[in-house]
């Protein structure tokens, strides 16, 4: 496929759309001839990239781009561009919880206060589980 030649804005629009967040210089200011961003990832890399200001329609050389893509954003240009248009966060891959999981704090409750052993509360549902931390509380422990 072919895309169009990126520009600063549509570079702009990409970090604001995925939650990169703008960095502040080691004077404490947003410096004057860049936007710097930051995105952790779920697996304890950060990415860095630099918007040069303004972020207007001013487009970027193709090899600069690739570096841009490949060194910076960690995408290809599918991913980049169904961000920057529709909004399609990237997959980052960070975790996703199983339907039906137990929250880590009604577990932490579960082997706490009544001890119950982590195979016991694997095989619970939410009910069961809610419902024995209740009668915990009710019947005062």
């Amino acid at each position: 496929m072919t895309w169009p030649r990126p520009t600063r804005e549509d570079h702009d629009r990409f970090c604001r759309a995925e939650g990169w967040r703008p960095v502040r210089s080691a004077r404490g200011g947003t410096g004057t001839h860049h936007t710097t961003y930051e995105l952790d990832l779920p697996d304890g890399r950060i990415l860095r990239t630099r918007v040069s200001r303004p972020p207007d329609r001013t487009d970027y050389g193709r090899s600069v781009w690739a570096h841009i893509l490949r060194d910076q954003l960690d995408v290809d240009e599918a991913a980049f561009w169904a961000c920057v248009r529709d909004g399609a966060v990237p997959d980052r891959g960070a975790p996703v919880a199983p339907a039906g999981a137990l929250p880590a704090d009604l577990v932490h409750l579960l082997i706490s206060k009544l001890g119950l052993d982590s195979a016991e509360i694997a095989g619970m549902s939410r009910e069961e589980a809610v419902g024995r931390l209740q009668r915990y509380w009710m019947e005062g422990g």
